[in-house]
This record gives C-alpha cells, structure tokens and sequence, in this order.
C-alpha cells in the first residue's frame, strides 16, 4: 500500500523510531465527527499536549490524515488509501501503532456528542455503549460514528479504560423552563426535551475566560460558538441559563448544512404534498439545509462571501446566518438581563471579521462597539475603547478539556 506523505513516498504506517522514543505516557483525545475525526496526545501527568491532527473528508475523495507536533515546523500530511469509516478508524489505528504512539497510551477520552440522560463525564461500559445504541435516533449525524470508534478502539485495546465527555453536560444548569418543550407532557418521559449542546467548548471558553479582568470579563457572557455546527450559550456567573441548540444539534441558528429551528407545519406540508418520509426530512434538514439549501452553491462562509456580490442566493444565506445570530445576541441578553461579554469561537468566529462585524451591526443598544481595525486582525479584543461590553475572539479546544476530563476522572 503507497502512501504519498508531502511528496515522499512511504510505505504503509511504521514506526517513527525518534517519536517512540520521546513519547512518555499519554491520554489520547478522540472527537469523531460523521465525515472527520479530530484527535491529540496529551501527557498524563502535565497536560502537555504532545501532537495533535485530524483525519477530515471521510467518505469523499481525498480524505487525509493531518499531523501537527510541537517540534515540527509544517503539518505533515498523508492520503489515505481509504475512504469507508470502518476502514479509516482501523488505519488511524494501525497508524498510532506504526508511530509507536498507541502504547504510551494510558487512557482514552471521547467527546460524545448526544448521551441522553448521560451528561456526566463516565467510563465506557457495555452497559454505557447499550445505552448510546439506544439513543442513535436522537442523533443520528454524530453517535455512530462515536460509538463505531469506542468499539473499534476497545476491541484493539481492550485493558484501556475509554471515558465518554458529553457534550450536553454544560447546560446542566439551565433552569427547568429553558428545557422545555411545548409538546404533550407524556414525551419528557422518553427524554424530549431541550439538551443544548457544544458544550466542551463552552467550557473550555470559560475557563479561559476566568483570567481576563481588563477589561472584566463580567457575570454576563453570551458565548458564540460558530462553525460547522453553529450555537449560542447564555451564561451568568459560570452556569449556563440558555442555548440555542435544543433536543437535536439540528435546532436554532441556520448552519453550514442544517436549518436550524423550523416551523413544525414544514414537516406535514412536504410529507403530504411531496410524500417525503420522516427520514427524508431528517436528511433534508442535516444535510441539505442551511448555508448550503440556501445558497444552493456551498456550505463554507468564505465561499459565499466571495461571491455575494454577484450572486443574490449567497449573499440571502450570508445575511440570514448573521441575522438570525444577531437576534439571538439580543433575546440571550434579554435572558441574562443585560451584557458584559460576547465571545466569539470556532472556525467562522475565529477567522471571519465580516461575519462578526454583521452579527454585531445595529447591537449599538446592547452596548457593543467593534474596533474595525482590531476585527479585521482577528484580535483577541475586538470591541472599542468606548464599547461597554468585552467582545473577545477566543479560539476553541475541546480535545483538552477530554483531556483535563479524563486526567480528573483517573
């Protein structure tokens, strides 16, 4: 099997002589996604992260494993032979055993992105993975994914103690009102209800958060995580009051492929004029929806921006995404009763100044003031001097707060 790794040819996975070496114990970070899988090595007793890469593109073509070490100075990058999930995970496998990376691992961490009644950080059982199985129809995106790399990692390993993190654990605390849905009471009984979700990155912002006092931080941050997958968290003093994914991650803000909150008469018109099942709509609104339904041209933000000019349906999509977000900004201040921080996160919130200068045109009221400048350079501040409220662009990392879950549990 040939492998071409930045131009050079190898041969299959192998062992990096210097890399077994240097690597001491380790806790690996897994976050598996439906067409990607995020992952780092973390050392077990300082939290030093030791690597970090990602295999992205799962299932199309050029799917790729992406390595980044702290000693090195560019990403290594290798083609994958495969693309079929099942034949990735066992070649990302075979290729920590290759670099001599899979047995300095003392334990393993998952972010798991929907456990039901599950929110607490847990160790993997049978009777946990039992439970995941059962819950596959509340997220059908993320969860087999999830569980098709426990088993997979567990059956290679199995004296490795595997700990699943919740993604829903940090809205623990919202207030019971903010978990309801206005549907018949029977149903909170089989867990309908709302979960919200991000949440290991919405730790790991606040816990960034904690050290920044100029200007301060403030009781009131409304959190903004926006990628992919995109959400909002309201949250007063560390406990998170509101969010605005709700029972699924499809739920609230429009997002690269998902709607985001539908009316519920969308579902009967299409099943009764179009015959559409409720698979179908599933499909329809996870995969076929948001930036992409819109646009009918791309899910990625930077696609849309440069051709908004010229194309009315990209520059529609555009507007909505930061106008639903906008609205949001508003309501969760109402929530909070008022607003001392706004943070921005993940790959369109780290890296896009016009989408947060949009989101945040006409919040004037709310206090917020950009600086144009400081936005443009993605600066960790970017509100004025005579903004009333902190907006800050913080990037995410939710494979260290695996991390730090794991290390605390073990």
């Amino acid at each position: 099997m040939a492998i071409r790794i930045r131009g050079k040819l190898k041969t299959g996975p192998s062992r990096d002589a210097s890399v077994a070496s240097s690597i001491g114990q380790s806790i690996l970070a897994v976050n598996g996604g439906s067409s990607s899988i995020r992952f780092a090595l973390f050392d077990t007793e300082t939290a030093a992260r030791r690597l970090h890469g990602k295999i992205q593109r799962i299932g199309s073509p050029g799917t790729e494993l992406c390595v980044q070490r702290p000693d090195a100075p560019s990403v290594a990058t290798v083609q994958l032979p495969c693309r079929d999930f099942g034949a990735v995970i066992e070649y990302f496998i075979e290729w920590l055993s290759g670099e001599g990376l899979l047995e300095s691992i003392t334990a393993i961490g998952h972010r798991v992105v929907h456990g039901l009644r599950h929110t607490a950080p847990e160790r993997i059982t049978p009777e946990l993975l039992a439970a995941l199985r059962a819950s596959i129809a509340f997220d059908s995106e993320h969860l087999p994914a999830e569980i098709q790399l426990i088993e997979a990692l567990r059956q290679r390993c199995p004296q490795l103690p595997q700990v699943a993190c919740f993604d829903t654990a940090f809205h623990r605390s919202m207030p019971r009102v903010a978990t309801l849905l206005a549907i018949p009471r029977r149903y909170q009984a089989l867990g309908v209800q709302r979960y919200g979700f991000h949440g290991l990155s919405y730790s790991y912002l606040m816990q960034q958060l904690t050290p920044l006092r100029d200007p301060p931080c403030g009781r009131r941050v409304i959190l903004a995580h926006l990628g992919n997958g995109a959400s909002m968290a309201a949250v007063c003093d560390g406990a998170c009051l509101d969010t605005s994914m709700g029972f699924t991650p499809a739920a609230g803000l429009p997002m690269s492929t998902r709607s985001g909150d539908l009316d519920p008469g969308v579902l009967g018109f299409l099943a009764s004029t179009e015959q559409m099942t409720a698979s179908q709509f599933n499909r329809m609104v996870t995969h076929e929806s948001g930036l992409l339904g819109l646009s009918e041209t791309s899910s990625d933000v930077r696609d849309l921006l440069a051709i908004e000019a010229s194309d009315s349906r990209a520059a529609e999509a555009v507007n909505l995404f930061c106008y639903e977000a906008r609205k949001r900004i508003g309501s969760f201040a109402a929530v909070l009763g008022g607003l001392d921080t706004v943070v921005f996160s993940a790959g369109i919130g780290e890296n896009s100044p016009q989408i947060r200068a949009r989101i945040c045109s006409g919040l004037e009221f709310l206090g917020i003031e950009l600086d144009a400048q400081r936005n443009a350079d993605n600066a960790p501040l970017i509100s004025s001097a005579a903004s009333r409220v902190a907006v800050r662009v913080i990037p995410t990392d939710e494979e260290v707060m695996i991390a730090q879950i794991v290390r605390a549990m073990l």
